[in-house]
């Protein structure tokens, strides 16, 4: 009685007293009921039961009688503060009475308790607790004896909590994006379980630095190990057993198949790791990237195990080669990822020597298709000429689609195989059988015109189109072509194009033989012969429309320049003589007139070759200037400009001023000599007096 009075005292330091206070005093008072009620009855079985009871003694009550009535005083005074048992124990009752309202029950946190809350960050310290009074004061010097009882059952719950954190690791990958609103209590538990694996860490550390030789038999425990293993079997396992959707194309492969669902299962659960996961681990866990190496490393398996198949086809080839080049790195670079994903340590999928074969493999099946969607496109041109059809016509033009057709066709495979093979230098290798495909598309166009058919001309007018279009991509997309399959293919349409002019203006010129032949004698100097020319290069110029619009302004540009150098050759020829000033005079006007009227009848029909009337100028000025020093100027103006110019062409149109001195022809030619020793040899400088020929 009076150890439960001091706890009663002890613990009731206010008047109001908790129902559970209460329930323990009324067990004491049970307990002393029964005392009283055992001692009332062996007192009352001591009595004599002959006669009557023998009558106390007046004045003086026996010991046993007087043991009986202080008991009967105790039990009197418990009954009657029952009510208030802080006033039994304190000596004095509550000053009001207490308020009558229920009050809200006590929780004592328990191990269960954590347990069923999930709260395993609390569950985890209240055992780290319990293990430092079990083993917090142990020494070496002292004796190790502990309870081993005690022990065991500390280990019992430290591995089934171990057991329930691993099970909320793992089972977060389970969780569906859109779930996470309602689902709060799944990513309380994950930061609670991570919070438990790194409080378990910081004490296996703590008894490694002890050194002790006593330790608990589950130190260390190796949560974090045992953390980073679990993910790593779960990651496996999801890798090997991916979602497969309801609907598969009918014409994708079994392998296609399995590794478009483990490309989907990775991007969908390292999507999750990034939204929900990594705001459960502490920044220095680098969860993001963990899971990334994880899947990273399951993917690269399974695909080197796919590449290294004998069975595995092109198709498949490809599909492996798209994977590592395009669709992984593009679910890596995404928005969502890129910030919280280190790409470049992850590396690529496959190790270099293996992905060098495939990519080896499947360029070469590229280069192989190349090659033949070319030549089929030709072969088709090819047959239709043969069969005598013409090229169709639109907006008045020879229209051919070859050049269209083969520039698609290696636009979009270089396009495709440097996606697919992750690198253009790579990708261009296709593009090596190129050259042979044009050889090929010449000697089509060669026979057309050996041939002379009925339907040539309007193939070559159609032609001069592809060539235009063939000329444009190898200029201006020459990233598509290996250098020396640029420079061949170049030469190749080059050719073409010369040979396609030819073919076109050789009938023109021989009509104009009759009116080319006046040109550079008395008759030239006459107006009316040179209009007459004029008229038939006109007509010419209307039978020479059919091909595109860039076609035909090169066909009009290359017509102006022959008729040039035809006109400049005729001078040349020397059949009329410039014997005096008005006679030099005279032929200076003639020239400025005919190159004015001949400039302006060539950019009317679409040539912008203006460069050839400064030709007319610089021969024009020749022959009329009088004074030694202004001719030599000229001749450095017309040397620096057409460095292609001899003095072989100098001397024939100085032959024409028959009143120069044999002295200042030679000072005139030495000007030309030293002028052209000065000047840079290029080879993009338009030529034009090399291509007019001295007889």
């Amino acid at each position: 009685m009076s150890e439960m009075a001091s706890r009663a005292k002890d613990d009731t330091s206010e008047d109001n007293v908790s129902p559970e206070r209460r329930n323990g005093l009324m067990r004491k008072w049970n307990s002393v009921r029964k005392s009283f009620r055992g001692k009332v009855g062996r007192r009352v079985e001591t009595q004599p039961k002959e006669g009557k009871e023998t009558p106390p003694k007046e004045g003086k009550d026996t010991p046993d009688q007087k043991k009986t009535s202080m008991l009967k005083r105790s039990v009197s005074a418990v009954q009657d503060h029952l009510k208030s048992p802080t006033s039994l124990f304190a000596g004095k009752r509550p000053p009001s009475p207490l308020p009558e309202k229920k009050q809200p029950p006590v929780v004592i946190s328990t191990f269960k308790h954590h347990l069923d809350k999930k709260q395993w960050c609390e569950a985890s310290q209240l055992l780290i607790d319990k293990e430092k009074n079990l083993f917090g004061n142990i020494t070496e010097e002292e004796d190790l004896s502990y309870d081993k009882e005690e022990e065991r059952k500390l280990a019992a719950d430290h591995e089934a909590l171990e057991k329930l954190v691993m099970e909320t690791v793992v089972e977060t990958l389970s969780l569906k994006l859109k779930e996470v609103d309602d689902n709060n209590e799944s990513v309380s538990a994950l930061t609670s379980a991570v919070k438990a694996i790194m409080q378990e860490e910081e004490q296996d550390q703590m008894w490694k630095a002890r050194q002790c030789r006593t330790v608990p038999s589950w130190r260390p425990c190796n949560w974090r190990k045992n953390h980073d293993s679990a993910l790593h079997v779960l990651v496996g396992g999801r890798m090997d057993r991916p979602q497969t959707p309801t609907a598969i194309p009918a014409l994708q492969s079994s392998i296609q198949t399995d590794v478009q669902n483990m490309g989907r299962r990775l991007n969908d659960d390292l999507l999750l790791v990034v939204k929900l996961v990594k705001s459960c681990y502490p920044p220095e866990m680098d969860i993001c990237n963990f899971y990334a190496k994880l899947y990273h490393q399951h993917f690269s398996t399974r695909l080197r195990k796919i590449a290294e198949s004998r069975s595995l086809d092109d198709k498949n080839c490809i599909v492996i080669l798209r994977w590592v080049n395009e669709y992984y790195p593009s679910i890596l670079q995404s928005a969502e990822l890129a910030q919280e994903i280190d790409v470049k340590a992850l590396g690529k999928l496959l190790p270099q020597e293996l992905l060098a074969t495939l990519e080896k493999r499947y360029l070469g099946k590229k280069k192989a298709d190349l090659k033949t969607f070319i030549d089929q496109i030709v072969d088709n041109a090819a047959e239709k000429w043969k069969k005598g059809d013409e090229p169709k016509k639109e907006d008045g033009c020879y229209v051919s689609h070859v050049a269209y057709d083969i520039i698609q066709c290696i636009n979009g495979m270089v396009k495709e195989a440097e996606v697919i093979v992750g690198d253009l230098h790579k990708a261009r290798e296709i593009t090596r059988p190129v050259s042979d495909s044009m050889q090929r598309y010449k000697v089509f166009q060669e026979d057309i015109i050996k041939q002379n058919k009925p339907n040539s001309t309007a193939f070559i007018k159609a032609n001069l189109g592809c060539i235009e279009d063939f000329r444009d991509i190898l200029v201006n997309k020459s990233d598509l072509f290996q250098e020396e399959v640029r420079r061949s293919c170049l030469d190749v349409i080059t050719n073409m194009k010369q040979s396609a002019h030819m073919y076109l203006l050789s009938p023109v010129h021989k009509n104009l033989k009759t009116q080319y032949q006046k040109l550079g004698t008395k008759d030239w100097l006459n107006k009316n012969a040179f209009d007459k020319l004029l008229l038939s290069i006109e007509k010419e110029l209307q039978e020479l429309r059919g091909p595109n619009q860039s076609g035909y302004q090169e066909l009009i540009g290359q017509f102006h320049q022959e008729v040039t150098e035809e006109y400049v050759r005729r001078l040349m020829k020397g059949d009329v003589k410039l014997k005096d000033k008005d006679r030099q005079q005279k032929a200076y006007e003639t020239v400025i007139d005919n190159a004015e009227s001949l400039h302006n009848l060539f950019k009317k029909m679409g040539s912008q070759d203006d460069w050839l009337k400064e030709i007319f100028t610089h021969i024009a000025e020749l022959l009329q200037l009088q004074d030694i020093p202004a001719m030599q100027m000229e001749i450095v103006a017309l040397g620096s400009a057409h460095p292609d110019i001899s003095e072989g062409h100098l001397s024939a149109l100085l032959r024409l001023r028959t009143n120069l001195s044999k002295e200042d022809k030679n000072t005139i030619i030495e000007t030309l000599s030293d002028t052209l020793k000065e000047v840079k040899v290029d080879t993009d400088a338009r030529k034009f007096f090399s291509k007019v020929a001295l007889k």
